[in-house]
Formats: structure tokens, sequence, C-alpha cells
């Protein structure tokens, strides 16, 4: 059974209407193949049906990355660091969990629980990989250290 909702819009509207109403039957298993129309680059409707898919637990084949949604604690450049972050693992299909949180309170914990994590707050920063720590860094270095950590977990993959 196909499934795809045409006529979402672009994609930034279009992303939220294909999940809701995808995902709907994605969750009740009435789907064998589904296609995500968006007004945009095909890249992107192949971007968000791989998302999907992922989110729902249906496919296994890169990063999910979790981040805070930011809040008064915040005083690292979280939008910056997540969205390089992003970036970063977009070429990879090795699936792991990388946790990118903005405050020393709640960051950690989460943190905790991931492949690679980064917390920050006031300048600095402190990675994890696997429950422990592995270093701590200037902000300013937090993305390095991250690239550094993530080739590591990357190589012994292999």
């Amino acid at each position: 059974f196909h499934v795809g909702v045409t006529e979402t819009g672009t994609v930034r509207a279009g992303t939220v209407k294909s999940c809701a109403g995808i995902g709907i039957l994605l969750m009740d298993g009435l789907c064998d193949t589904i296609r995500v129309s968006l007004t945009g680059p095909v890249e992107e409707e192949v971007w968000v049906g791989r998302r999907l898919l992922q989110s729902m637990g249906l496919r296994h084949d890169g990063p999910d990355l979790i981040s805070c949604p930011t809040c008064g604690r915040t005083t690292i450049d979280l939008y910056g660091l997540a969205a390089e972050v992003e970036r970063i693992l977009e070429p990879i299909r090795v699936p792991l969990r990388i946790a990118v949180m903005g405050c020393e309170v709640n960051g950690p914990g989460e943190a905790r629980e991931a492949d690679l994590g980064s917390a920050g707050g006031h300048g600095r920063g402190i990675l994890f990989r696997k429950g422990q720590i592995v270093r701590h860094c200037a902000e300013q270095d937090l993305l390095q250290a991250f690239r550094e950590e993530l080739d590591a977990i990357l190589r012994e993959q292999e």
C-alpha cells in the first residue's frame, strides 16, 4: 500500500503536513511505501521521508540528532552548534545517537545517554561518549573536539 500526502506546500509547511498524515498511517502499519511531496527540491523530499522513517524507528541508517529547545540557562551558541553538527552528520549512514545540549544543568544527563554528546555553558563544553566524560574544552573548540570524537567513533565502527 503506497501512501503520500499531495499538495502539502513548501518544504517547511509540507514537512509538518506530510509527517502528520503519513506518520499516523505508519504507526498503524498501513504503509508499504511512502512518498513525501513538497514544493521544493526533490532532495528535501527524500531527506524528510528518511527522517520520518528514522523518527518512527523504521529506518536505522544514520545518526539521530537530539538537541534541547534552549531556555534561559543556555549560554552558548546552541543554534549554531546544533546546525553545524547536523551538517556534519548528513553524509553519515552509521546509526548513532548524537546529543547537543545547551546547558550544564540538564545537558549532561541527556547528553550522557548518547553515543556522542555535548553539553555546554558559560564558555565551556563537555563531550561524552556512551556515558563517560571524554573531554573538557572551551566553547570555541567544542565543534572541533566533537569532530575528532566523531571521527574516532566512526573508525571504531569500521
